[in-house]
């Protein structure tokens, strides 16, 4: 009984949800956001180290290279504690947001290089046969391949932003984890702590089952 009324406290629970449901609207619009920015930055470095000239390239790869070897807890306090001492000066949501974008897009930029490079070069040549642009050759005829093969692991990328967003409370951002954290505090209890791990669970278990669904989806069709 004493471990029930400690981490598993209805009353407590019911007092809580309504913060911890402000704590995931938080979570979920800074986990998009991420999701998004670093998408299209991600694609951007992607197509900067394949095909921009050798010193962009060199660029790319050092970005790719740095941001997949940092830890986001790093980046997020470097942006949040260090920028304000050359005048530039960020809220906390916006902080969470671009450490989140830039890590993610380096990862990004690896799984777009490899989903690309594994289409044949004839694809390329066609493109190329029919008159078509470099831009709409990627649009119309590469992308859309690459896409199908990188799915999988790109959804599982998105995953860990979700869970990663947890870190932003750090910068004391009202997240999810951070909103459970004062809720325990206000009730000298851990519950809330238990609430938070329930609805993380609640909306990323689906998406961690997509990602498997995917993986074998996308094994099946190599077979095929």
């Amino acid at each position: 009984m004493e471990l029930i009324d400690t981490f598993f406290n209805w009353p407590v629970l019911v007092r809580a949800f309504p913060i911890l449901l402000r704590g995931l609207a938080n979570t979920l619009l800074l986990g998009c956001a991420s999701i998004v920015i670093g998408s299209i930055a991600g694609l951007l470095v992607c197509l900067a180290r394949l095909y921009g000239p050798r010193p962009l390239r060199t660029v790319a790869i050092l970005y790719v290279d740095i941001f997949r070897a940092l830890p986001i807890l790093v980046v997020l306090i470097l942006i949040y504690y260090a920028l304000p001492f050359v005048g530039i000066r960020l809220s906390a949501f916006a902080s969470a947001t671009i450490a989140l974008s830039m890590v993610f897009a380096a990862f990004t930029a690896e799984v777009c290089r490899a989903g690309i490079e594994s289409i044949p070069r004839g694809q390329f040549e066609s493109a190329a046969a029919l008159g078509l642009s470099f831009w709409l050759s990627m649009r119309k005829v590469i992308l859309p391949q690459a896409l199908r093969v990188t799915t999988a692991p790109l959804t599982s990328n998105c995953v860990s932003v979700f869970k990663d967003t947890a870190l932003a409370s750090v910068v004391a951002m009202p997240d999810l984890l951070k909103q459970a954290t004062d809720a325990q505090a206000l009730m000298a209890n851990p519950t809330p702590l238990i609430g938070a791990a329930i609805i993380y669970l609640a909306f990323l278990w689906p998406l961690v089952r997509l990602v498997g669904y995917l993986e074998n989806r996308s094994k099946q069709q190599m077979k095929g």
